[in-house]
């Protein structure tokens, strides 16, 4: 792939489109469009700005990422968690539903959009692996609960207050319990079976269509409206105007750490899912800094044409996989649909209750409340499932943000512990065989007692240096005074810091004070490398470095005949 390829990926499809490719994208891209309509409106209300807003992210965003994205089905517009994410960050600083909110919005995507630029031209994708798979579950799980339990206001037509914790929303709910509209509740409910309906059953035709249409066409004749229904109302018809982001001093210090933690998140959420089609479609080769760079320009561009902050959308996408997209085309079809809306259409869109809005958003977030994952991590990784359990109990009471980077600390301080005690087992010969095992996995076994292979399973550095000299300690305790060798199975150590290299020099100067050899076995070439210039192998001696523990085992044995044998000679002329 040459780099103009590389930088623009259009280039590399684009000449190569032909009309079997378009009859591929033509109905995926319309299919994308039609649920991106009732999507874009009602991820703007969670958000807590007017349907335009999501309409006008649903459009630039797309077609930005259609010339720069490497994913060929990948979606990009308005999703719920970050819509949640922008309302919880901002109604912190403005008052929603102002202009000064919208502002804020908007220059939440260019700076959002910025990070993502920069991380994917300076190569920073690989930060996203802090945010390791047991975090994303739980917060996944966590925000999606928060986003479906807010909708309960516009699903019952009840004045219940928003939050971004579960004991305040709980509260919430039950104070206004008095005043849920039964018609809006019975809608909604009704709304929500059927989306729920199709995808259980996967049934391709978009359900939102169906839904959005029945309810628009029941509000708008009986004019249910008149008896308590909340809908839409009015949609500004026209294409977004260029207009450039309000950006000054203060308003990037108030935004700057929501701007970091959504540009992570909306990356995580992207190329997951571009992961996962990628591996099943095997079609095109997701690039992870050219998605940073994709993404960030698709928020870059969209702030100028007053979008909030985009990414790619897991149902949207697999609207577009399933309906058979083949390359970005699909995504501009869906684009062009948006904007004949924006110009023509909005008008239809006045009845459109809100409450089937609150059934949509449910219906989507509801599939990332993951059940199967804890209760897999429970049964072979418990650690990881307190991992997940933590960044969940987090993130559903103190908050989305709060949760997910208190859910990367978790994920830090986790790594930081398991690297501080690694996997370590004493290895004797396998019984019939010139193999050196873990001791405690094997039962037929040759055990010397004068020598000790000690297998080490990870860095050694000073977080673990104290952790490898006790064990090595005790190990040599056990053998007792028969021990005359210890052998260290190096072949799993990567890296030997200065802190780690100078306790050994002090392990290997006790141990000869004690009439015992060390000797190192399986050391890997960038180890010996450290070993050679940090002058450790003047304590050691370069006899002492084998490649395999068999071949240190032969020398040992050569030494010890060589050794009985010098005794035997030595013991025959004093018997003379």
């Amino acid at each position: 792939m040459n780099l103009f390829h590389k930088y623009l990926p259009i280039t590399d499809w684009l000449p190569k489109y032909n009309w079997d490719t378009f009859k591929s994208d033509l109905p995926a891209g319309i299919s994308v469009g039609i649920v991106l309509i009732p999507q874009g409106i009602a991820y703007a209300i969670i958000a807590d700005i007017p349907p335009i807003y999501g309409l006008y992210t649903a459009l630039i965003p797309q077609l930005i990422y259609a010339i720069f994205g490497t994913s060929r089905q990948l979606s990009v517009g308005p999703v719920a968690m970050d819509s949640l994410i922008v309302a919880a960050g901002i109604s912190a600083i403005a008052t929603a539903g102002t202009e000064n909110y919208i502002l804020m919005a908007t220059l939440l995507a260019f700076m959002m959009g910025c990070i993502q630029f920069l991380f994917g031209i300076f190569r920073l994708g690989f930060l996203v692996n802090f945010l390791s798979k047991p975090v994303i579950s739980g917060f996944t799980s966590a925000a999606a609960i928060i986003i479906g339990l807010n909708q309960i206001q516009h699903l019952t037509g009840a004045s219940i207050e928003r939050s971004n914790k579960i004991q305040e929303l709980i509260l919430n709910i039950f104070n206004q319990l008095s005043s849920i509209n039964l018609l809006s509740c019975l809608i909604g409910s009704g709304a929500l079976i059927l989306i729920l309906f199709f995808h259980y059953k996967k049934i391709k035709f978009p359900s939102t269509l169906i839904v959005v249409t029945i309810g628009i066409g029941i509000v708008y004749f009986f004019q249910l409206n008149n008896n308590g229904i909340k809908i839409v109302e009015t949609i500004p018809s026209g294409l977004p105007s260029f207009k450039i982001p309000s950006i000054n001093l203060e308003n990037i210090k108030q935004l700057g750490y929501l701007s970091l933690t959504l540009a992570l998140i909306a990356f995580m959420e992207a190329i997951s899912v571009a992961k996962a089609i990628e591996d099943k479609k095997r079609s095109s080769h997701v690039q992870p800094n050219q998605e940073l760079v994709a993404i960030g320009l698709s928020n870059i561009v969209g702030s100028f044409f007053q979008t909030y902050p985009a990414t790619g959308g897991f149902s949207r996408t697999a609207i577009n996989e399933h309906a058979g997209a083949k390359t970005a085309m699909s995504s501009i079809i869906s684009a062009i649909i948006i904007g004949i809306t924006l110009l023509y259409l909005t008008d239809l869109f006045y009845y459109l209750p809100k409450t089937i809005l609150a059934a949509i958003i449910i219906g989507a977030v509801i599939r990332l409340v993951d059940f199967r994952y804890p209760i897999e991590l429970i049964r072979y990784k418990i650690d990881d499932f307190i991992m997940l359990i933590l960044t969940f109990i987090v993130t559903l009471s103190l908050g989305i943000s709060e949760g997910i980077i208190i859910g990367v600390l978790i994920s830090i301080i986790f790594l930081i512990f398991r690297s501080t005690k690694p996997h370590i087992a004493e290895c004797v010969q396998v019984d019939g065989s010139n193999q050196y095992r873990n001791k405690k996995r094997f039962e037929n076994t040759n055990d010397r007692k004068d020598v000790l292979i000690f297998r080490f399973d990870g860095q050694l550095y000073f977080a673990n240096s104290q952790y490898f000299k006790d064990q090595l300690k005790l190990m040599k305790q056990d053998k007792g005074v028969e021990l005359k060798y210890i052998i260290l199975n190096s072949e799993c150590i990567n890296h030997i810091d200065s802190s780690a290299i100078n306790m050994l020099r002090q392990i290997i100067s006790e141990l000869k004070e004690d009439n015992i050899k060390f000797i190192f076995s399986g050391t890997i070439g960038p180890v010996r490398d450290i070993i050679f210039k940090s002058k450790l192998i003047d304590v050691i001696d370069k006899k002492m470095l084998f490649s395999r523990v068999e071949k240190a085992m032969y020398f040992i044995d050569n030494e010890i005949s060589l050794n009985e044998n010098v005794d035997n000679k030595i013991a025959t002329q004093v018997n003379k």
